[in-house]
């Protein structure tokens, strides 16, 4: 019987293993969704795995890119709609949270891509400092807010990016606002004309007090809640259409209230699906057709998904 040569042996090694080899406990398998996204939607992921800081998430993306091994990145998971059968290959958890505040004239903050959003914006309040009062109330991480210009409130992620350091195949790359390409919800990440991960992001802030900051936290808040429903959601479903709002043609064509399954067009807002307990991927998917048909029937207007679907359909 003919020995196995070294290279034989290399190349009988799976991709998992080389993860197990080099990441140890940090690699599970089969790992339900569910409990990681807003909506409380998803099916498992093949491999799911955790990165704590941003050098353990360049390590991580670097090693998956090495051995073209298929991700999708995980953070606040907003945004985003997990099929019921998963996703085959890896999911990486993204909890890099380090916050570095830069006091001064012109002052900022530089935080990893993990922060959750609305953390941010009321520790930015408590030290009295402005410019992120709009995400407040906003879901999700600084990363997919990064990735796909996030806002609210008449504020977004276009006016606040100084810059924002990514893992490219060629390594670590830093670009500037006007490098992200910005335009309403979307960036050259989105749009797929740049193959990164969102590292940090350095956000600019300004002066202000504790107490002014606050109650401009408090005024947004209390309108989103008196605006949006309750419940586990994915967060706005469609991008608005140039001067219109997607909600409102929702509402227009008669769907609020429209249910398939356990998911809800919600009766408050159009433009936020609800899971009512134990809701289906699929009967979401089923909703988000229906909208898009019916809209496009009554009103003549194509609307564009926001969320991104996930896994495999």
């Amino acid at each position: 019987m003919k020995k196995k040569s070294k290279q034989d042996m290399v190349i009988a090694i799976r991709p998992i293993d080389a993860l197990y080899a080099r990441l140890g406990d940090k690699v599970k398998e089969n790992v339900s969704l569910a409990p990681y996204t807003s909506a409380r939607i998803g099916g498992p992921a093949d491999i799911f795995i955790t990165a704590d800081t941003s050098a353990e998430l360049a390590r991580i993306v670097k090693l998956l890119w090495k051995h073209e091994m298929p991700f999708a990145l995980l953070g606040g998971g907003s945004n985003v709609l997990v099929s019921d059968k998963g996703v085959r290959g890896v999911v990486v958890m993204n909890r890099a949270k380090a916050v570095k505040f830069h006091i001064g004239d012109q002052p900022s903050v530089t935080v990893e891509s993990g922060v959750v959003f609305s953390n941010l914006a009321n520790r930015c309040a408590s030290k009295g400092l402005s410019g992120l009062e709009w995400a407040a109330t906003v879901p999700g991480t600084i990363g997919g807010a990064v990735y796909g210009n996030a806002g609210a409130f008449g504020g977004n992620m276009s006016g606040n990016l100084i810059s924002t350091e990514l893992l490219t195949e060629n390594g670590k790359e830093t670009l500037t606002v006007e490098q992200m390409g910005y335009v309403y919800r979307t960036s050259v990440l989105k749009r797929g004309e740049l193959k990164a991960v969102v590292l940090s992001a350095e956000l600019a802030l300004k002066n202000s007090t504790k107490e002014e900051v606050t109650v401009k936290i408090q005024q947004f808040s209390a309108h989103r809640k008196a605006t949006q429903p309750p419940g586990a959601s994915m967060g706005s479903m469609f991008k608005n259409p140039n001067g219109d709002y997607a909600g409102k043609l929702i509402e227009a064509a008669g769907l609020k209230g429209a249910r398939i399954g356990n998911a809800e067009i919600s009766p408050l807002h159009g433009n936020f699906f609800i899971n009512h307990a134990n809701t289906k991927a699929e009967d979401i998917r089923a909703l988000i057709q229906l909208a898009q048909k019916t809209v496009k029937e009554k009103l003549g207007v194509a609307l564009e998904l926001e969320v991104e679907l996930i896994g495999e359909w």
